[in-house]
């Protein structure tokens, strides 16, 4: 009797094991079939179907890397940037140098401040800029302006109201200026900007234009030409490279000033750390006579040569509230062989009006 009941019950296992062997072969199947089957589902738009099959296929396979990416990117494509992100970062502790981890990490960052929840805000700023040899100059800038994220990119338009202290002597004027950055394709995307001022130390036009190609492996490249009319034109061409390693941002730019038949190359490297998607703290070190940022008084052109530090700041302080603040030194040649200190700051307030 008892040998029957253990013959009965190993058929029944057998049985059972043949059973449900089919069933899972279909479940989980070949990893590569599996793969290509859930890619076609997100490529048409099933990102729900497609997000399940893929973290069934992670839980099988939890060391197919390409199966982690691809939850990473529907993830990413679903607009959950966070826990698309998570994903990645599991793949990157172990294999850091992975390069399309990499390149999806880069892009999850990319699309995250794209699609911020901010619609709308209204926004402020200070900044200052002072030096004292050969005379005393003390420029001030108040901003204040509003900002909209169109289904092409973000705009924004303000008024800034500049004075400059010389030797105890205060002058006022104004400036109106616009910025657009358009999304021109999945792997490209420009920065548009026009600044005009009737006063004399701002300059009476400002323009420039840059273009970004997204490269794969965390990389990316950028060309642009600022313009700015004072008393004469000047043109300042930019050629950038950057990287993008999980968690930091590095970028090394050079510039070249084309002024009084003349060129003066600069340049400039700043190395950023996200403390989450939208938060950072970033370091920039420069050396040449090109400015690195947008001219706003006619004595930036002036200098000869400049070794400059900056730290800056940008964060969210509450879900609507945003600041970016900042500051810098420059050890700046001003005269062949005369050097002067310079200091500077900034900060620069963001409320946001409306929400998508």
């Amino acid at each position: 009797m008892n040998r029957f009941f253990f013959l009965f019950t190993a058929i029944l296992i057998s049985a059972g094991v043949l059973v449900c062997r089919p069933a899972f072969s279909r479940e989980t199947g070949d990893p590569e079939t599996e793969y290509l089957r859930i890619r076609s589902l997100a490529f048409e738009g099933d990102y729900a179907t497609a997000a399940a099959g893929a973290r069934k296929l992670v839980n099988s396979y939890p060391s197919y890397g390409d199966a982690r990416i691809l939850l990473g990117r529907i993830l990413a494509w679903q607009k959950k940037y966070d826990e698309a992100a998570a994903v990645i970062d599991t793949l990157l502790a172990t294999d850091p140098g992975n390069p399309d981890a990499l390149s999806a990490r880069r892009d999850i960052s990319l699309w995250s401040k794209e699609n911020s929840p901010v619609a709308t805000d209204i926004r402020a700023g200070y900044s200052f800029d002072s030096f004292s040899e050969p005379y005393k100059r003390f420029w001030q800038v108040f901003k204040a302006g509003a900002g909209h994220r169109f289904d092409r990119g973000p705009a924004a338009a303000g008024l800034n109201l500049g004075t400059i202290t010389m030797n105890d002597t205060l002058v006022t004027e104004l400036q109106f200026e616009a910025e657009f950055w358009p999304k021109l394709s999945d792997r490209n995307y420009a920065y548009l900007a026009y600044a005009f001022s009737p006063g004399k130390y701002f300059p009476g036009h400002r323009a420039a234009a840059e273009i970004w190609q997204i490269l794969p492996q965390g990389w990316a490249l950028s060309a642009g030409m600022n313009y700015y009319h004072f008393d004469r034109n000047i043109f300042i061409a930019g050629l950038s490279a950057e990287k993008y390693i999980t968690g930091y941002w590095f970028s090394l730019k050079g510039y070249l000033a084309f002024r009084n038949e003349a060129a003066r190359p600069s340049v400039y490297f700043n190395a950023r750390k996200y403390l989450n998607d939208t938060d950072y703290l970033q370091l920039t070190l420069g050396t040449g006579a090109a400015p690195d940022e947008p001219i706003d008084i006619q004595t930036d052109i002036e200098r000869l040569s400049a070794n400059s530090i900056r730290l800056a700041y940008y964060g969210f302080l509450t879900k609507k509230l945003s600041v970016r603040v900042g500051t810098g030194y420059s050890r700046e040649e001003f005269r062949k062989g005369d050097w002067r200190n310079r200091l500077e700051g900034h900060i620069n307030l963001f409320y946001a009006i409306k929400m998508k």
